[in-house]
Parts: structure tokens; sequence; C-alpha cells
């Protein structure tokens, strides 16, 4: 079929549709449909396929994009019903009532048996094809079937779903997968997904059309994300008894990383009190130009989220909505909370994509979980956009790798099925199925893993430290509540993405213009900017140290004199503690001074 033919076929649809559907065209185009929409469809119409994956970043329209090819299916009877499997039973509600708004009619309580005449197909969960592929199976097998296979990454969540997938939809006439995020970390086969080798020879998820967050964000389709990133004093007891302090982003080991973080999300300390201040602060600014923004913390548990919500109503004197489980009672909230202009929603780890609420533009990111896929998923809930120059605004700890995924925001990953490792290298996605398993469970029953925690934690406070945006990093640290902290939460909520980068500008050039002012007896923080304070993990640290004594084990060498002598004089050079206790730009200092003694040498 020719490009003409395609656009004349798609156009065809969009007249089989409602007027209003989908009702949120790319700015500056006259089709219904996003210019990606368009072209995916005029991809799939011309090739004919029957297995095609789109691969498009959260809040861009996958369920828009997947309805049309639905619709211009059915009313070319290509196929004569759909099959639409999501991962959690609020979003099969939510394709049911999206496939409803054009006239294509799913059923999404259907459990058995024989469809209803009045219907077109059904919406169902992984989880419930899992239990009984047959039955599917046979439907598929009765008519022309189109199945809708939505985040299909989790067809690959236990090995029982990808079998049953296979069995339930391999007759079915043509297959539609859908994802948003980056691909498992595991290397779990995707039921209906094509792997190709790359140049290395890793087989890796091909798909037919991909339309990424950075093309969503050229386009005005999806939201920028400020990311505000919060510090702060930590102090905890081990379980030996012992008591340690440390600050939220200096280098640490692996568990003393995990447990700061957990002190700092404690909601007895000052930190999370200061940081959701901040956030519902930054909602109020941003309510002045989205009059209904709503704002969401991601809780780990549900002792944390009612205790986040206690805190919300005690600071806003307005209730949050709270939502524990991905029941029926909790949909129901979700929907009230959506059609609502209510301040705040505290959610259970958020359920994974079950959140789907387009006028949320503040979150709090207040869960332990450290994956790029989950980070991927929950930064996926604000980043919706419904007009044009909206920005969306995530709260974090100072926590390296969180730090590290919201600078990549716009990087694309495929899912590789090999995964060869150097020696000595580590997988920073290892341990993603683990977490991702935990995150999504259906039931947030408590499991007691609070009370096993190896230390306890005694109190926290909380220093505005950066913000990110754009891969980029402004600011300087400031106390909460300060001029400089106000600086940051105030900016407007209606800005074109180059805006928000010369704003932040504008701000840390006052910011710093303002730190020259002061004496230097008002200096209790750390007077420099974000881009000059790099949050190093402590494998990063290890190796600053390892090069630093290579670098001086090579001058012992050259100069004669002992280690001890010269790592004394650049201490005394250079300033700050020992090399064990050096900060990374102490140690990077060093090194530069070590190798200009060197240079100076020869």
């Amino acid at each position: 079929m020719t490009t003409t033919a395609a656009s004349s076929a798609t156009s065809a649809s969009s007249h089989h549709l409602s007027p209003a559907f989908p009702g949120r065209a790319p700015w500056g185009t006259a089709s219904k449909l996003r210019a990606w929409q368009q072209g995916a469809m005029e991809k799939y119409i011309q090739e004919q396929p029957r297995d095609f994956l789109a691969v498009a970043t959260p809040g861009a329209g996958k369920t828009t994009f997947a309805l049309t090819l639905a619709s211009w299916l059915l009313h070319h009877h290509v196929v004569q019903q759909v099959t639409v499997v999501a991962p959690t039973e609020h979003l099969k509600k939510q394709w049911a009532e999206a496939a409803g708004r054009i006239g294509i009619r799913l059923d999404p309580e259907y459990s058995a048996g024989p469809l209803g005449r009045e219907y077109d197909g059904v919406a169902v969960t992984y989880a419930g094809v899992g239990v009984r592929p047959m039955l599917h199976r046979n439907r598929v097998e009765q008519r022309k079937t189109l199945v809708i296979l939505d985040e299909i990454h989790h067809a690959g969540d236990s090995k029982s779903w990808g079998e049953a997938c296979l069995e339930a939809f391999e007759p079915a006439t043509r297959r539609l997968a859908l994802t948003g995020t980056p691909f498992r970390s595991d290397t779990n086969p995707i039921p209906f997904v094509t792997y190709e080798e790359d140049n290395a020879g890793i087989r890796r998820s091909a798909a037919d059309y991909t339309y990424g967050y950075g093309s969503a964000l050229a386009d005005g389709v999806v939201r920028p994300v400020i990311f505000l990133s919060y510090s702060g004093n930590m102090r905890w007891r081990t379980k030996a008894g012992d008591e340690v302090a440390a600050r939220l982003g200096e280098p640490m080991t692996k568990d003393a990383v995990s447990q700061a973080w957990r002190t700092a999300l404690d909601p007895r300390g000052d930190w999370m009190p200061s940081v959701l201040r901040a956030a519902d602060q930054r909602l109020t600014e941003v309510r002045k130009a989205i009059p209904d923004a709503g704002a969401l913390v991601i809780a780990s548990d549900q002792d944390s989220a009612r205790a986040y919500a206690k805190l919300i109503r005690e600071i806003t004197g307005t209730k949050a909505t709270l939502v524990l489980s991905d029941d029926a009672g909790a949909s129901k909230r979700i929907d009230e909370f959506s059609a609502s202009d209510d301040r705040w929603m505290v959610a259970v780890r958020m359920v994974s994509e079950g959140v789907d609420v387009p006028r949320l533009a503040v979150g709090v990111y207040a869960t332990t979980i450290s994956t790029p896929l989950f980070f991927a998923q929950a930064v996926g809930r604000f980043v919706r956009s419904r007009r044009r120059g909206e920005t969306a605004s995530v709260f974090l700890p100072t926590v390296p790798d969180l730090l590290t995924f919201a600078n990549e925001m716009e990087k694309e990953r495929d899912h590789a099925l090999d995964k060869p490792k150097k020696e000595g290298e580590e997988d920073p996605y290892a341990e993603s199925e683990k977490e991702m398993d935990e995150a999504n469970k259906q039931q947030d029953e408590d499991t007691g893993e609070q009370d096993m925690l190896p230390f306890e934690a005694l109190e926290s406070d909380a220093v505005f430290d950066r913000v990110l945006y754009d891969g980029a990093e402004f600011g300087m640290q400031a106390h909460p509540g300060s001029e400089e902290e106000q600086d940051y939460l105030g900016i407007p909520g209606l800005l074109e993405p180059e805006q928000v980068q010369l704003l932040l500008q504008k701000r840390q050039a006052r910011q710093i213009a303002h730190s020259r002012k002061k004496p230097d007896t008002e200096a209790d923080l750390l007077e420099l900017p974000a881009e000059r304070r790099p949050v190093v993990t402590h494998k990063e640290l290890m190796e600053l140290r390892k090069r630093l004594n290579t670098m001086v084990s090579a001058y012992v060498h050259q100069s004669g004199k002992p280690h001890g002598v010269i790592h004394t004089e650049l201490r005394r050079v250079c300033g700050g503690p020992p090399s064990a206790e050096a900060t990374a730009g102490q140690l990077r200092q060093r090194i530069a001074k070590v190798q200009e003694w060197a240079t100076r040498m020869k």
C-alpha cells in the first residue's frame, strides 16, 4: 500500500472515530492524531504485519494509537474482535472506558463463557491470562482477533505468564505490543517480540516504531521534568548498636547509602516533612497556571504511606487521597482523585503503571526502589501533557543512582537477551527484576520487612541540594524555607523547555552573586554550584583514591620522596582530610596537583 493510500486509510479510520477522539493533537498540526501516531499508523497499514511492537514514552498516547488502529482493523474487517491485555485491574478498566469513547465495546469483567453480543471484545490482565490461557485461546481461534498487549514487558514477569500468553494468543490474526519504558533487565524472552543480533552478538529487541521521551519533548507531547534534589544530615543506629552520621549524597558504601536513604524517608524525622512542605509550595505555584494540578507521593509501604498522608494533612490542612493496593476500592479512589481538583494523593509504590492521572504535575519519590525501569515508570506518571508549556516537578533524595536516572531521562534502551559482562564490571540493572516484582505486587499487605531492617533511624534534616533538568545541574545548597530555595520552588508552572533552562541559569547566577556578598561566618552550607559538586558513587570514589595512589607512587620514583611525605604535602597545599576521608573534589584536586609537580620535574 502506498503512503497516499495509507494516509487515506488512516483518514477513513479517523471518520470512524468520535469527533472528540483523541482530543489532544500535537500543537501546530491539523490532524486528530499526533505526528508519531500518524507515522506509526501509516507504517502499520503499509506493511500489514501480524506482529507490531510500538515503543512510546509514557504520556505520548499509546492508548490512542492502539485504539485508532483497532478501529481501522475492525472497520476494514481485518479482525472481528479485540482483546486487550493490561498489567493491572485499574488499567484494564481504563482501556475499556477509552475504547467505549470511540465505539469499541470491551468487557472488562469477562471471566468465562461466550461473550455477550453487545461487546466487540474483552479487556483482561496478564494474571488473568496466566490462570486460564486455553479459555482465551479458544476465543481467539473462533474469530479473527487483534490482541493488544499493553506494557508487554509484563509478559516476562514470570515464566508461566510468558508461556500463557504464547499459548493463548499464538493463533491471533494480529498482535500489537506496546511499551513505554525500558525493557527488562533479565534475559527472559518476551512473547511476540523480535530479537536481532547487534554488532557485538547481543540479541536485542527490535521495535517496529519508536517514539522516545526526547522526541516527545521536542514535539511538545510530554512535559519537561524538573527534578529537585534534597540532601541533609542523617543519623541512625546499626544492628550492632553503633550510631552513624552521614550526609545524604556523600560517597558511602552501598549499605550506608541504603540506610541513609531509609533514614531520610522515615516520617518521624525532619527530612520528609521539609520535602513535603517544599513540594506543596511548588504545587501552589504550579496551580497558578494549572488550576487542577495534583501531586503524588510514591511510598514504600503502607505504614509510611499513612504517615505521609497524616503529614500532608498537618502541612496543608487538607486530606490526601490514600491508595494502598490495586483492589476495586483503590481503583475507585484513583478515578475520583483524577476527576477532582484535590491537591494530594499518596500511593504505595504507585502500583507501577496503574496510576494514570493526567493532572499529576508534582511528585515526591519516597521509595527506596532504585531501578531504571521503576524510576522511568514513576516519572512517567507526571509527564502526560494536556496543554503546551506545562512542566512536571519531581522531588528526590540526593542518591547517586536516582540522580543518574534523572540525568538519563532521554536515554533509550532495548531488551537484551544476552548479557556478557566484562571482568569486574557491575551491571547497574542487575537487581531490577527482584525490586520490580516487589513493586508490582497487587497486594500491599505489611510483610514485616520494616521490622527486620538492620538499623534504626534516629534523626534527619533536609537541605535543598540542586535542580536537575535536561542533563544539566543547577543551584547551590540552601536551607528549607530560605530565599534561595524559594527561587527554585517559585519557577512558573507554564514554560517552554528552553525557557526552563534559561530561567534555571538565571536563578543560579543570582544565587551565586548573593552568596559572594555574604560574610564567611554565614556560609554554613557548601557554597558551590551543583555542577562543581558532583554526586559520586562509592565505586567512583574508590577509583579516585586508587588513581591518586598510582600518581603518588609514580611521583615517588621521580622525586625520591617517600609516599607519606608527598601525601602530607598534598594535604598542606590543597587542604582537606587524609585521602581515606577526602571528598571526590578534594581527590581530583590532589591528582591535578601531583600531575602538575610531575610535569615540572620533566
